[in-house]
């Protein structure tokens, strides 16, 4: 079982070992609150890589997308949604924009995104794994583990909730 934890209490425990995300990020799924090691994406209005890695065992890994900020299209929707959920993925977190948000509030899965869009992508294969994703304010790297909860979103190069 995971112990719970906070982002204020992490915060006041860890102050130099967090990168804090900036207050951009809304969330659009059925978990506030999660946290996870980080598998990273980055692409541009082209979701072909996500589908990829939700299809994929999460094992309790949280997916961080990089879209670039755009807002033009979503980088993930109810069925992709479904999907993380289905393989144990803790949430996704997207640099960009999300749709079908009464789906995604039903999920047992954290999403956020900075907002919200019905315009779906384009499939053209694109996409990097891998590489560190930007977030609004801080750098995700995988291997990092982020921590989300309704006080912000936090990363850390390790597991700090264990120690």
């Amino acid at each position: 079982m995971t112990r719970a934890f906070s982002t204020c209490d992490l915060c006041d425990v860890f102050p130099d070992r967090v990168r804090l995300v900036e207050p951009r990020l809304r969330s659009f799924g059925g978990h506030e609150t999660f946290h996870g090691p980080v598998h990273t994406i980055v692409t541009f209005e082209d979701n072909s890589r996500v589908r990829e890695a939700v299809s994929a065992p999460g094992e309790g890994r949280v997916l961080v997308v990089d879209g670039g900020g755009s807002l033009r299209r979503a980088l993930l929707g109810g069925d992709l949604a479904k999907t993380a959920a289905r393989n144990d993925w803790a949430g996704v977190v997207v640099n960009g924009a999300v749709r079908d948000a009464g789906e995604l509030e039903v999920e047992p899965l954290g999403v956020l995104a900075l907002a919200l869009i019905a315009m779906k992508t384009e499939k053209r294969g694109r996409g990097v794994i891998g590489e560190p994703a930007l977030l609004p304010g801080a750098l995700a790297r995988p291997g990092d583990h982020l921590y989300a909860d309704r006080d912000g979103v936090m990363l850390a190069d390790s597991a700090l909730h264990e120690l």
